[in-house]
């Protein structure tokens, strides 16, 4: 078995993540190396996320990668929204569709709808969107007006979209381009490379290696975290996946046993520590992905404030500090000694390249 140390191993996923060296692919390849993005709240973050993995890029590269139909916006892991090329939101939706919680008796009281009232609402809610996207109160005045289903426009409208969140599991609809800062809805057999649903005994182990292929060495935790908190799938069902998954193989990373694709050894085993830093994005999916409760990348001190949202500054795949824009400067906060003036200076002007300002580095230390 492959023994190798933490240093090392996040080395070899600061590679697979473009992040050292930083990579030379287009938006939607990263999106696609990442599995998913989170773009739930600010859009800026998420594309700030894939520029800072891109030696060239362009504001709006993300948006038209959405609309060439190379990229999907849907709900996803914990029902946010993520970005996704069609392929992997296949294999994510199916996996989240299987629970059908929208059979469960909290929603059917909640929404006065039974299992079997579903398959015509779901067609009505297909055929509304077969002329182009709609906002949400376009959708609900389409819905609304079949009297069985009358009683649902505020559900359909409600900010907080929970009701709509099975149709897009179920493969009806994705988001649409905003309209006047509007959330749209589009039929998602319509968007190009839509593979529809698979069936779940084929997407789980797909969504298995994809997932130890992008953020392994991973362990049990890391995978329940992305296919079983953040999907709702049976943690038996992931077990099963892994035991029958033949490209997986078992490595030791610092006396802990982790998940690796197997044509990703000689790669790993070639890694070496690296003192690269970055500055990363709040909701950065190198945290997001093994998830911040992972002390090897989030030490337990500045958990809470990676998951309140601070811009983070990694040294060698560690969380060692935030950033903030002010005016025209970056603050960064920092352990005194753990970051070189000069690295974070640096990391700072290719920043500004990014945001195409001019920017100035103010350090401080915690």
């Amino acid at each position: 078995m492959l023994s190798l140390s933490w240093p090392a191993a996040l080395a070899w996923r600061l590679q697979r993540q473009l992040l050292e060296p930083v990579g030379s692919t287009s938006a939607a390849d990263v999106v696609a190396t990442l599995g998913a993005v989170a773009a739930q709240l600010d859009p800026a973050w998420a594309e700030l996320g894939t520029r800072t993995r891109r030696r060239s890029s362009a504001p709006g590269d993300l948006a038209r990668a959405l609309d060439e139909g190379r990229l999907v916006r849907t709900f996803a892991h914990r029902g946010a929204v993520h970005l996704m090329t069609p392929g992997h939101a296949a294999d994510a939706l199916a996996l989240r569709a299987a629970s059908r919680m929208w059979e469960r008796p909290g929603w059917q009281s909640s929404y006065r709808l039974t299992p079997d009232d579903w398959p015509d609402l779901r067609a009505a809610v297909r055929e509304a969107l077969t002329d182009g996207p709609l906002t949400r109160a376009g959708l609900a005045a389409a819905v609304t007006a079949q009297a069985r289903f009358a009683h649902l426009g505020a559900a359909v409208t409600d900010p907080a979209a929970t009701f709509l969140k099975p149709f897009a599991w179920q493969g009806d609809l994705s988001l649409g381009p905003s309209r006047d800062g509007a959330m749209t809805l589009q039929r998602l057999d319509a968007v190009p490379g839509w593979p529809g649903l698979p069936d779940v005994e084929e997407a789980g182990p797909r969504a298995v290696a994809q997932y130890v292929r992008a953020y392994g060495p991973a362990s049990e935790q890391n995978l329940a975290h992305w296919l079983v908190e953040g999907l709702g799938v049976r943690r038996t069902h992931v077990r099963r996946w892994v035991e029958g998954c033949d490209s997986l193989v078992s490595v030791d990373v610092g006396g802990e046993p982790r998940w690796i694709v197997r044509d990703d050894l000689d790669g790993l085993a070639a890694a070496r520590p690296t003192d690269a830093v970055r500055l990363l994005p709040r909701y950065d999916q190198w945290v997001l992905g093994p998830g911040t409760a992972d002390v090897h990348v989030v030490p337990a001190d500045l958990r809470a404030s990676v998951s309140r949202g601070a811009d983070l500054v990694v040294r060698g795949g560690v969380v060692v500090g935030t950033w903030a824009v002010r005016g025209g400067t970056v603050e960064t906060s920092v352990d005194r000694g753990s970051v070189g003036g000069d690295d974070l200076g640096a990391e700072v002007a290719r920043l500004a390249a990014i945001l195409d300002r001019p920017l100035e580095h103010a350090e401080g230390t915690t």
